[in-house]
């Protein structure tokens, strides 16, 4: 194993240096990426490209299919039309716009992330901060705004193309430790992004050591959201900064705070390499607590014994499996959605192979404007076949765990396309939400006006 592992990126303007780029792919599947990735976000590294992606398996290898473009993930009109964009367009300015244009079509924010998720100080938005449920809040550092590599079917790919308005970011002044000191109902923070990992020490040092303080004894648990497990595992092993790295860590923890790795697995390849064996001990031998998840993805990981197989691999590694998310409905989901029938036969299947240990799991779970749903089963009730429904967490706590059912429906794909079972007009919670939506409109609308009279 080399010890000496240097980083290199990979994008769009550098990824036919690849050697294998030019040996295993044809002209047109080269210019179907560099179409595409006018649109999405594409970047990928040294170490996902020589140690992770079967050459030979292409274009259907799961890690393939993960870190590179597709032509498939734009709707045919709108890939002909970047396409003949690039073509034809007589500035680079031009194709500029036909890129904002198609974005603008694929729903940039799913679930009212810029509406209802950021929360208000002294009567303005708090940059880079969302609180959506009662005890947890998301940071998105504003070093922390990339990653190690990209994947295809990111969520959160409006981070990464450029456009401010459409960032979550935090401001130098750090206000959201302003906002945390007076919301002693949060317990847990969660770093995000893009990937907080990509930061060097002193930036993670910025951000996690204040939360150390008495004025956050509140706060019990430190969470990072992070796929440099599976992308950059040398970043505790090899990188200049791990040793002060796994430090840092070792101090949060023994200050009595729990500190929890989110980390990202989409298939169980990436679990398979030397070096990410170490690097999860060495977070292990400190006592950081790591928990998986990853959306269930046609082209990935769309088998029950894909999942089943990852699910041990990472109970065999001490970690701790936590969701099988939906993919969500922005972006390239066209290319990667599944119908949440399927979606559920596959997590039953997967779940009647494991053992206890990785029933940890929760899951399918669609995360929505209203919460974390779980689609717990598929049953029938008074005669009438129907989706049985929970939330895990939900943007009114008391919406947890109460039981509500959906007709069933073999081509929905996302809570958008169920309707209730039984005759009933709404969802339990819809009216509700309503209400919380245009709460959060108005508070948005005098804020615009605040910053209009100033």
């Amino acid at each position: 194993m080399n010890r000496e592992h240097r980083l290199k990126f990979f994008n769009q303007n550098n990824f036919e240096q690849i050697s294998q780029i030019n040996e295993f792919l044809s002209s047109s599947e080269k210019f179907a990426i560099k179409v595409v990735s006018q649109i999405f976000p594409f970047r990928t590294n040294n170490y996902v490209v020589d140690e992770l992606i079967n050459w030979k398996n292409i274009p259907e290898d799961p890690m393939y299919q993960l870190t590179f473009m597709q032509k498939g993930m734009l709707p045919s009109h709108l890939y002909e039309r970047m396409a003949n964009a690039m073509q034809t367009a007589e500035s680079q300015e031009d194709i500029a716009n036909v890129a904002r244009e198609i974005r603008e079509q694929m729903n940039p924010h799913p679930g009212h992330q810029k509406l209802a998720n950021v929360p208000h100080l002294n009567g303005k938005p708090v940059p880079g901060l969302q609180h959506k449920y009662r005890e947890t809040a998301l940071v998105f550092p504003s070093k922390g705004q990339t990653c190690f590599a990209y994947c295809t079917f990111c969520f959160r790919w409006a981070q990464f193309i450029g456009e401010v308005d459409l960032k979550f970011s935090t401001d130098k002044e750090l206000t959201f430790l302003d906002y945390l000191k007076e919301h002693k109902e949060v317990t847990d923070v969660l770093f995000t992004g893009g990937d907080p990992m990509v930061m060097n020490l002193r930036g993670l040092e910025k951000f996690i050591l204040p939360l150390l303080q008495p004025e956050f004894d509140h706060i019990k648990n430190i969470r990072i959201g992070s796929k440099v497990l599976a992308y950059w595992p040398y970043r505790f092993v090899t990188d200049p900064d791990s040793e002060q790295l796994l430090n840092l860590f070792e101090k949060v923890i023994t200050s009595g705070k729990n500190l929890a790795f989110m980390a990202h697995y989409n298939h169980w390849v990436e679990l398979e390499t030397e070096i990410h064996d170490e690097a999860v001990q060495r977070l292990k031998k400190i006592g950081v607590t790591i928990r998986t998840q990853s959306p269930i993805l046609k082209h990935i990981n769309n088998s029950a014994n894909a999942w089943a197989k990852m699910w041990m691999k990472q109970v065999e590694a001490g970690m701790f499996p936590y969701y099988m998310f939906v993919e969500r409905d922005t972006g390239p989901n066209y290319y990667f959605e599944m119908p949440l029938a399927e979606i559920t036969k596959i997590f039953r299947e997967a779940y009647n192979q494991i053992s206890g240990l990785a029933r940890t799991v929760k899951g399918p779970v669609m995360s929505t404007t209203a919460g974390k749903i779980a689609v717990n089963g598929i049953t029938e009730i008074k005669g009438e076949r129907v989706f049985a429904l929970s939330f895990v967490q939900g943007r009114n706590p008391d919406w947890v765990g109460v039981p509500f059912f959906a007709k069933y429906d073999e081509d929905a794909k996302w809570i958008n396309d169920l309707k209730p079972a039984f005759g009933e007009d709404k969802f339990f919670f819809e009216e509700e939400l309503e209400e919380i939506l245009n709460d959060k409109w108005r508070a948005m609308q005098d804020d615009q006006f605040i910053d209009y009279v100033a």
